[in-house]
């Protein structure tokens, strides 16, 4: 049995399709959900709760950046509150000098200038905890690849709380 297409049955069956899947009854092939970033093991070592908004930590020439979004569509979170510390060329991780925070920006990026990250415990390494409240708290500590690098980024994907 040969197939009979025409150019008015291929038009047809295309648009049921669309029609079916724009209404949610056939689930297109692509990804579900963004899944949440997991805490990462010893990310809240020297965590401060409440550590200040700041502009920038130190003296700056080192730059953490990064960007927060929502699990599930991943969309962008604005104004969510992301604390930032390290062991750096002008203190300790433990040090409150150390500790700073910022908020996302429309865009759900953030971005914050402090002192030149150094190895502690033989690795180079940053410190961030998104702690808004409106959605659940992360500790992550990422490592930079070279103690020579001038930038560290991390990403953050939230649950609600």
């Amino acid at each position: 049995m040969a197939a009979n297409f025409s150019r008015r049955t291929v038009l047809a069956a295309g648009g049921a399709a669309l029609v079916t899947g724009a209404s949610g009854l056939i689930v297109p092939a692509q990804a579900k959900g963004v899944a949440p970033t997991p805490s990462m093991r010893g990310g809240a070592n020297n965590y401060r709760p409440g550590a200040p908004i700041v502009d920038r930590i130190g003296s700056g020439g080192f730059w953490m950046t990064g960007t927060v979004r929502r699990a599930g569509d991943g969309a962008p979170l604005a104004g969510q509150r992301i604390q930032i510390w390290a062991h750096t060329t002008e203190g300790h991780e433990r040090d409150p000098e150390s500790h700073g925070a910022t908020l996302t920006d429309e865009n759900g990026v953030f971005r914050l200038e402090m002192p030149q990250i150094v190895p502690a415990f033989g690795q180079p390494h940053g410190h961030l905890a998104h702690d808004s409240g409106d959605f659940e708290t992360v500790f992550l500590r990422p490592v930079m690849p070279s103690s020579q690098d001038k930038s560290l980024e991390a990403h953050f994907v939230l649950n609600p709380a």
